[in-house]
C-alpha cells in the first residue's frame, strides 16, 4: 500500500524534471514547484525548465569516457533528459552538445503536458518533513530555503563559486584569423572554430587578462572555486604557460598557418543548431563586462566580436552530503526527504540528471513501502551516490563522474580496463532493473 499518492518536488531543473517525469510515468501524482516565473537567480535567463546556464555541452558520449559511461547507464534506465538531449543535439565532435533553447523547450513541454504533474509557481521557503519531498533546487537554491534546510540538518552553509563562459555572434568573427577543425584534430567533422594566436599576441593577452578588473565579491564570502569551472583569469595567474596547457592548448591541430603551427588557440563551439552563436570553450570568467569586451577583443579573430552574453560568476550552494544523506540520497534525520542534483554534491549536468532519476526510483520504492535499492560502485551512478554519501565530511567537495571513484579490477591496460568497466556496468544496470521491476 502506498504511504502517499503525491510527491512534492522543489525545483524544475535537470534533476527535478527527471525525477518528476519518472514518478509521473509510474502513476504517482507530482506537485512540481518552480520559482523562475516569479524570481530568477542571477544565472537564469528564461522561464523554461531544465535551463543550461554554464555550457551547452553535456560532455563526451564515447563509451570509453566516464561521461559516456554515465550516459549509457541513463539510456538503459530510460532517462527523459537524455532523450531530449539527443533530439536537440548540435554538431560537436565526440561531445553531446545541445541547442539550449530547444532542449529546455522540449523538456518543459513534456513536463507540462503530463497528466500526473501539477506545476506550482511559487518561491518555496520551507516544507513539511512529514510529506514525501525531493529537494532539487540546484546549486542556486533560494537563500531563505537554503537557510531552512540548514536549520533542519544542523549544517553550516557550504558553497563554492561557479563561472559562465561568454557567447559571441558568429557573424562578428574575423574568419581570416580562425579555422574550423574538430577538437584536438579528432575526426573530420570540424565542429570547433579555432581562433589562433601568435606568441607575442598570446603574451599580451595573458598580461591584460591577469590585470583586468573583476567583479568584486562580498567581503563576507570566502572565494572557493570548483576546478571544473575555473575562471580563465584565475587559471592564467598560475603561470604564463597555464592557458597553453589548458583551454588554449594548440596540441593536436595539424593545420599550419603561414608555415607554422599556432602558438595558442581559443576554441569556439556552436551554441545553437543554426550556428549563429558560438560559445568560448573554457572561458568562464568573473571579469567586468567592460573588461571582457576589451581583453577578449585582443584575440585577433574576436577583435570586432559582438558578445551576445558576457561571462559571469554565481554562488553555488550544496549540503555536506556525507553527514546528511544515506546512500539512497535520503536525509538521515528525515526519511521523507530526498535530495537530488547539484545541491546534493554531484557536479555536472548529466550527474544531476542521474541523481534525479536515482532519487525518483528510491522515492517510488519508499512510498510503496518497499526496500530501497542502491546501485553497486562498479556502476558510474552507484559510485557517485556512494561518494557523496560516504566521502570525508571535512572539506567535502562536489564530484563529477570519473573512473577514479568506480570500483574495478586492477587491469594494467587502461583501454581493456575501461571496456570491462563498461560491460560490467551494463550488466549491473540490467540486474538493477530486474530487481526494481520485479518488486
Amino acid at each position: 500500500m502506498l504511504k502517499s499518492k503525491v510527491v512534492k518536488i522543489i525545483g524544475a531543473g535537470l534533476a527535478g524534471c527527471e525525477a518528476a517525469y519518472f514518478l509521473a510515468e509510474h502513476g504517482i501524482k507530482v506537485k512540481l514547484y518552480e520559482m523562475k516565473s516569479i524570481k530568477r537567480t542571477e544565472a537564469q535567463q528564461s522561464d523554461n525548465f531544465a535551463e543550461l546556464v554554464c555550457s551547452n555541452s553535456l560532455k563526451s558520449d564515447q563509451k570509453t569516457s566516464a561521461s559516456g559511461l554515465l550516459k549509457a547507464e541513463l539510456e538503459a534506465l530510460d532517462s527523459l533528459i537524455l532523450k531530449c538531449a539527443k533530439l536537440t543535439r548540435v554538431p560537436a565532435g565526440n561531445s553531446l552538445s545541445v541547442d539550449r533553447e530547444k532542449f529546455s523547450q522540449l523538456i518543459t513541454k513534456k513536463i507540462k503536458e503530463h497528466k500526473n504533474i501539477e506545476i506550482i509557481e511559487e518561491v518555496v521557503v520551507n516544507f513539511d518533513v512529514n510529506i514525501p519531498t525531493i529537494i532539487a533546487t540546484g546549486p542556486l537554491c533560494d537563500n531563505a530555503l537554503f537557510k531552512y534546510i540548514s536549520s533542519l540538518i544542523g549544517d553550516d552553509n557550504c558553497y563554492f563559486y561557479d563561472a559562465i563562459a561568454p557567447i559571441v555572434s558568429a557573424e562578428s568573427i574575423d574568419y581570416s584569423r580562425a579555422f574550423w577543425a574538430n577538437r584536438y584534430d579528432q575526426g573530420d567533422s570540424k565542429d570547433y572554430l579555432n581562433c589562433y594566436m601568435y606568441e607575442d599576441e598570446y603574451k599580451v593577452f595573458v598580461e591584460q587578462l591577469i590585470n583586468a578588473e573583476r567583479i568584486k565579491l562580498h567581503s563576507f564570502e570566502k572565494l572557493k572555486v570548483f576546478e571544473g569551472c575555473m575562471p580563465i583569469e584565475i587559471l592564467a595567474q598560475r603561470g604564463e604557460k597555464s592557458l597553453r596547457y589548458g583551454p588554449m592548448k594548440p596540441v593536436g591541430l595539424s593545420k599550419k598557418v603561414e608555415g607554422q603551427k599556432p602558438f595558442a588557440i581559443v576554441q569556439l563551439r556552436k551554441e545553437n543548431l543554426e550556428g549563429t552563436y558560438l560559445n568560448m570553450v573554457g572561458f568562464q570568467t568573473n571579469l567586468t563586462y567592460k573588461e571582457q569586451k576589451r581583453v577578449f577583443s585582443l584575440i585577433p579573430a574576436l577583435k570586432n566580436a559582438e558578445f551576445v552574453r558576457y561571462g559571469s560568476m554565481h554562488r553555488n550552494s550544496y549540503i555536506n552530503s556525507p553527514r546528511c544523506l544515506n546512500v539512497y540520497s535520503q536525509l538521515k534525520q528525515f526519511p521523507n526527504i530526498f535530495v537530488a542534483g547539484q545541491i546534493s554534491g554531484v557536479e555536472g549536468y548529466m550527474e544531476s540528471v542521474a541523481s534525479g532519476l536515482y532519487c525518483a526510483i528510491n522515492m517510488l520504492l519508499y512510498i510503496k513501502g518497499k526496500p530501497l535499492q542502491g546501485l553497486p560502485e562498479t556502476t558510474c551512478i552507484g559510485a557517485l551516490m556512494h561518494y557523496i554519501s560516504s566521502a570525508s565530511e571535512i572539506n567535502f567537495q562536489p564530484m563529477n563522474a570519473n573512473y577514479g571513484i568506480i570500483s574495478a579490477e586492477d587491469i594494467k591496460d587502461k583501454t581493456i580496463k575501461k571496456e570491462e568497466i563498461f560491460k560490467n556496468s551494463q550488466r549491473e544496470i540490467e540486474n538493477f532493473k530486474e530487481r526494481f521491476y520485479g518488486q
